[in-house]
């Protein structure tokens, strides 16, 4: 199937922009303009309330989305971390995406502004991620969430610190873990990698920028801290939702992972959307299959979680 048309004249617009990878401050606004854009077709109705939980280096800011008139019935749960690279992102670049995945699934989201690079280099991300959902999983009574039907998700850079997570805390109650878009491999080499380095919203040299500013130092770009896809043993790990886009530089990423899941015996349901590029969840008010493609996933979600 070819590129959605909507899909290309965003990409068409984008282009007009010029083609210099944008420095990390630009980045960010970038994305805060483009949430902002994406969302001028309404709010999707939720409750929400400002959270500070503990984290290992210091309080972070969380978001807890409640389908309207849930009032303090116990629903099933998701812990959501946001994509951008590890360097851009917070809570209200994907305040709309939670916002539609609490109103599709049923669920109570906790959306969670971990630490961001290059001021916090590596792992500091994945510190405040584990740390966040830890301590949702622990106070899950407290915010009318059920233990058992507790998820962990994100999309993009933030799927695949639900990955690690998973990987890190395997044993824990994890329900499901919910990955859009997810990056999994810093060094892959994938068939979508080649095809859509350039041109495609996300492209190789911001992938390249985003690692460099990681700070890594002396740690291998293929550890599984950093590219779960590379983990030797994918057993015992949460059943999955991954959903990817055809026209997406880290495609392959989700469709191997989903492959050695189901190898390892882990329930996975993966979905490559045609015609979609990355991040088209998030672009509902400029993509519209975009948004009925993540009703649809929360919708699957509040299957899986029952």
């Amino acid at each position: 199937m070819p590129l959605d048309p909507h899909a290309k004249r965003f990409l068409d617009m984008i282009a007009m922009g010029g083609v210099a990878v944008p420095s990390i401050p630009e980045r960010r606004e970038g994305l805060r303009n483009l949430a902002r854009l994406a969302a001028a077709r309404g709010t999707v109705p939720a409750e929400t309330r400002e959270l500070i939980l503990p984290g290992p280096g210091g309080p972070l800011r969380a978001r807890l989305y409640a389908p309207a008139g849930a009032d303090s019935a116990i629903r099933p749960g998701l812990a959501f971390f946001h994509g951008g690279g590890f360097v851009a992102g917070d809570l209200d670049t994907h305040d709309g995406i939670c916002r539609t995945l609490c109103a599709a699934s049923g669920c109570r989201v906790v959306s969670v502004a971990y630490r961001l690079a290059p001021e916090h280099p590596f792992p500091a991300a994945i510190e405040d991620a584990r740390a966040a959902f830890a301590w949702v999983a622990a106070r899950a009574g407290d915010l009318s969430i059920d233990p058992a039907r507790l998820a962990i998700g994100g999309d993009s850079a933030g799927a695949g610190l639900a990955a690690v997570v998973c990987q890190e805390m395997r044993g824990a109650r994890i329900a499901a873990q919910l990955l859009l878009c997810p990056v999994l491999d810093l060094i892959g080499e994938g068939e979508s990698r080649r095809d859509f380095a350039q041109g495609y919203f996300l492209d190789a040299a911001t992938i390249a920028r985003d690692i460099e500013a990681l700070g890594l130092g002396g740690h291998d770009p293929a550890d599984p801290r950093l590219s779960p896809l590379r983990s030797p043993d994918l057993a015992g790990l949460p059943s999955a939702l991954i959903h990817t886009a055809a026209f997406d530089i880290v495609r392959d990423d989700g469709r191997t992972y989903a492959a050695r899941l189901a190898a390892a015996g882990v329930p996975v349901r993966h979905a490559c959307h045609a015609g979609m590029i990355h991040y088209f969840y998030g672009l509902g008010g400029l993509i519209p299959a975009g948004r009925a493609a993540l009703e649809g996933i929360g919708r699957e979600l509040a299957e899986l979680l029952g």
